[in-house]
């Protein structure tokens, strides 16, 4: 559990800094999340599916996505498995995780319906879909909450309260006490868990995904946790929360709880410790170093995914786009 926060937490500052140099067009901070992240997708089977949001990079790293994929992805490299469509940060059958997609809460419906699919053909498998506070303010969630709740899909509804959306505070989301609550009213039962506690949401999700893998209602699991940083590198949280709040979040840090139980049990020492973060961060940074060292994807990437044989029209279109691009070539000498 602890390597994988430390390797998210490491990837994530990395994956910060290509942004900041240009190397990424936007990026969603897991910073002050990986808990809730780690803690959960642990508890998780092979066979289970995923829907995240834009933010669960914890998520990705639990189900075996290498390091060197998500680095593909995010700067677009010619082995960018995704070959630079959307802004998901990743998504493969391989991992049954599906690429989550731009606007807030779409992928919810979705994933209700892939669970009722493993419920009719009678799978013995698990759907869950992650997304934020700010989710449960759009009809996407409701419906989908509601449509789970008539026809009893084997899927489980991951609420990552990282207290905003965006710029806007969870107290102006909802005027319930608390999300988990909210399942309530769609006669499902409902869990609040201290996101930061990863420990806690593994034992939780544990639970909860076994009792609905074996038939059992779905459920709302609600993760209390912070988004330490920025909502995405568009934006400036200093603009709408203060450095007081964030620093009383800091003393939560999931990371540094982890750490000091391990030392505080004498699981880990100070030096097993150094060792770690020196290990993950070696091994990012010559992660980063060969994605850096590849060529970027060919324009022509566009046109490809869209139908299994290019139509006549398409063909056509390539061909012009192709020429385009020699035109342009030959302008800039």
């Amino acid at each position: 559990m602890y390597r994988l926060l430390v390797l998210t937490r490491v990837l994530d500052r990395y994956l910060l800094r290509l942004q900041r140099m240009g190397k990424a067009a936007l990026y969603a901070e897991a910073m002050g999340e990986e808990a809730a992240m780690v803690g959960s997708a642990l508890a998780l089977h092979p066979e289970d599916v995923v829907f995240p949001s834009y933010r669960e990079l914890g998520v990705f790293l639990v189900r075996g996505v290498p390091v060197s994929e998500i680095l593909d992805r995010q700067l677009n490299t010619v082995d960018d498995p995704l070959k630079g469509h959307e802004f998901a940060v990743f998504g493969d059958r391989r991992f049954n995780i599906v690429p989550a997609p731009t606007p807030v809460s779409t992928q919810i419906p979705m994933a209700v319906g892939y669970a009722l699919a493993f419920k009719i053909r009678g799978e013995r498998r698990l759907v869950v879909t992650y997304f934020g506070d700010g989710a449960t303010s759009k009809g996407d969630f409701h419906e989908g909450i509601n449509f789970a709740s008539v026809f009893k899909p084997p899927i489980v509804f991951i609420c990552m309260n990282n207290q905003y959306a965006i710029s806007t505070h969870v107290s102006r989301q909802t005027g319930s006490a608390t999300i988990a609550q909210k399942a309530i009213a769609y006669g499902l039962s409902g869990y609040r868990v201290d996101g930061n506690d990863v420990i806690a949401m593994y034992l939780v999700s544990r639970s909860v995904f076994e009792e609905v893998r074996d038939g059992g209602d779905p459920v709302l699991i609600e993760a209390v946790t912070y988004r330490l940083g920025a909502h995405t590198t568009s934006d400036d949280p200093k603009r709408y929360r203060s450095e007081e709040e964030v620093q009383q979040w800091m003393k939560k840090d999931p990371v540094d709880r982890m750490r000091a139980y391990l030392i505080a049990k004498n699981v880990i020492g100070e030096e097993d410790d150094r060792s770690l973060w020196s290990e993950v961060e070696a091994f990012v940074s010559a992660e980063v170093e060969r994605a850096l060292a590849k060529p970027g994807l060919e324009p022509e990437v566009i046109f490809e995914d869209v139908y299994a044989e290019p139509t006549p029209q398409l063909r056509e279109q390539i061909e012009e786009f192709r020429q385009q691009l020699r035109t342009e070539r030959v302008m800039r000498g």
